[in-house]
């Protein structure tokens, strides 16, 4: 076989289901090798959407998911997508076409040096320069991206070494052993947290990465802590959760962040700094830091780690639940901040004004989807609103980008959440900022026969820079643009598609969506008067 069968075989042992990608002259080889391969290759209508569905597969899925682009700027569209799963920490492996190496030593059509322009956005990356180093360089870019903490990794192969004939076999994946911390680490964490008066903890996305959910819930349950969300932690215990302080992240003095104002202890567990900078919830530094994660933190003046824990978290977690007991402590502060929060989110479950409100829409999506339902933010000003009132029963189930924060990336992430979970509910919710960047892959969802549901929040504008705008300087400049029709729009594509005329016809609208079982837009304007009304309701929070 050729070295391009030989890497699709590599794949193969490696359980690969899909392949997103856009095909292209310089990797018509691979292309050509799936085609007799069980591997289906998804066509996507723009090389960063194939990352992006990649990276969500890999996400939900825990194994690395693949995606391939052409050369030049098949592979520029392309790094976009993989720099964002390699800053959320989903496993992806991206394979680029690559011009042959008789031309890599002076400028020629298409060419760049990819190795090098991807190495800042990945863990690892690899040229094949020769067929018999195949089978390393898959197992090693698998081996890498789906090893704590996840992230993307690149294979770069030239079209002269594709097509070369090549005699190997594919090496067979091998699972490493897991480490968890020494005992007496685990007693010290123990001392320092029962001594605390008020410890909270901040739950990051590595508790459901190490698939540690169980474990955390029975410390938590055996601790009686309170626990804080990341954006992309949401889940990892119950909304319902008494103890639970729902989601941290948006910026300014919210009602959560009053729990840390008050904490003498930050127990940060699978936490990843890019998602939600310490400055804004330990400004001066003061506060000591447990740190549990896989991996040693980040070096930031605000981020005082007192012990690190690390190592494998289920096991560390469960080593935690064991030995620690519940403290007798003043609690009645975190039924209060729920109080707060919870009354917010109910009190525009009927609001009638329209354009609609953010916290009306929220409400309704989520009285409609089921608990394990899939709702997927796209960014912009929606993003901090689906963070912060979204409300989640289980991990995985409000997705949203909070490392790179890549707008266009919901549509996408829907569809490969879709395949994933077919027997799930899938939302994808986006602005008409971000739509437009990706929408063209309503067509791939069409063609897939995947029912998603696309849940539009129009403001005709790019509404969170605004937001920032009007917070800074009072006024905003070159934001608003014109948008198409979106009902035809929609239709053209095959979806069907409604528009939301006055708030009370959302709800009945989705439950309508979700009967259907199609593919189905909906265009809801957004009465995004309510940011700047947030902020200076943040500004007045006292803690």
């Amino acid at each position: 076989m050729n070295v391009a069968e030989l890497l699709v075989k590599c794949m193969e042992q490696e359980g690969v289901e899909y392949i997103f990608g856009v095909p292209g002259e310089e990797n018509i080889d691979v292309i050509n090798a799936l085609y007799d391969s069980e591997i289906d290759f998804i066509v996507t209508r723009h090389e960063t959407s194939a990352a992006f569905m990649a990276g969500t597969y890999g996400r939900l899925t825990g194994k690395p998911g693949v995606c391939l682009a052409t050369l030049g700027p098949g592979a520029t569209n392309l790094m976009t997508g993989v720099a964002n799963a390699n800053m959320d920490h989903d496993p992806l492996v991206a394979i680029t076409g690559q011009a042959g190496l008789g031309r890599h030593h002076k400028i020629s059509h298409q060419y760049y040096d990819l190795i090098n322009m991807y190495e800042p956005v990945t863990k690892w990356n690899a040229q094949i320069k020769t067929g018999e180093i195949t089978p390393e360089v898959v197992r090693k870019a698998f081996q890498v991206a789906g090893q704590e903490k996840w992230g993307a990794t690149h294979i770069d192969l030239p079209e002269d070494i594709a097509d070369m004939e090549v005699d190997a076999s594919p090496m067979k994946p091998t699972d490493r052993p897991h480490t968890k911390a020494n005992p007496e680490i685990i007693r010290q964490a123990v001392k320092l947290i029962q001594e605390a008066e008020h410890p909270i903890v901040l739950a990051g996305n590595g508790i459901t990465r190490q698939e540690a959910i169980s474990e955390m819930r029975s410390f938590v349950e055996q601790s009686k802590l309170p626990i804080v969300h990341s954006f992309m932690g949401k889940g990892t215990i119950s909304w319902k959760n008494e103890q639970s302080l729902l989601t941290a992240g948006i910026g300014g003095q919210d009602y959560i962040t009053c729990g840390f104002d008050s904490s003498d202890l930050i127990i940060t567990i699978g936490f990843d700094m890019a998602e939600y900078s310490p400055k804004d919830w330990n400004p001066n530094g003061k506060k000591p830091v447990i740190h549990i994660d896989t991996e040693e933190a980040e070096t930031d003046e605000n981020y005082p780690v007192t012990l690190s824990v690390l190592g494998d978290l289920k096991a560390n977690l469960q080593q935690l639940g064991e030995q620690i007991d519940s403290t007798d402590r003043n609690m009645d502060w975190v039924a209060n901040v729920r109080k707060e929060a919870l009354d917010e989110f109910d009190s525009f479950k009927d609001d009638s004004s329209f354009p609609v409100k953010p916290q009306k829409i929220i409400a309704d999506l989520r009285s409609v989807l089921k608990e394990e339902d899939i709702a997927i933010s796209d960014v912009g000003a929606h993003k901090m609103w689906m963070a912060r009132m979204y409300h989640c029963y289980e991990p995985n189930t409000c997705l949203i980008s909070n490392g790179l924060a890549s707008m266009g990336v919901a549509v996408p992430s829907a569809i490969a959440a879709k395949m994933v979970h077919p027997e799930r509910n899938v939302v994808a919710v986006c602005g008409d900022g971000s739509f437009q960047m990706t929408g063209a892959e309503l067509e791939t969802a069409k063609r897939l026969n995947l029912p998603i549901i696309v849940l539009m929040w129009r403001d005709d504008g790019y509404g969170l820079i605004e937001w920032h705008q009007l917070k800074k300087f009072d006024r905003a400049s070159y934001i608003k643009f014109g948008n198409p029709d979106y009902i035809k729009l929609a239709e053209s594509y095959g979806f069907e598609a409604m528009k939301i005329d006055k708030a009370e016809d959302l709800k009945p609208a989705l439950e309508e969506a979700i009967a259907m079982n199609k593919p189905v837009f909906i265009d809801c304007p957004v009465d995004y008067s309510e940011n700047m009304k947030l902020t200076e309701k943040l500004g007045d929070i006292i803690c």
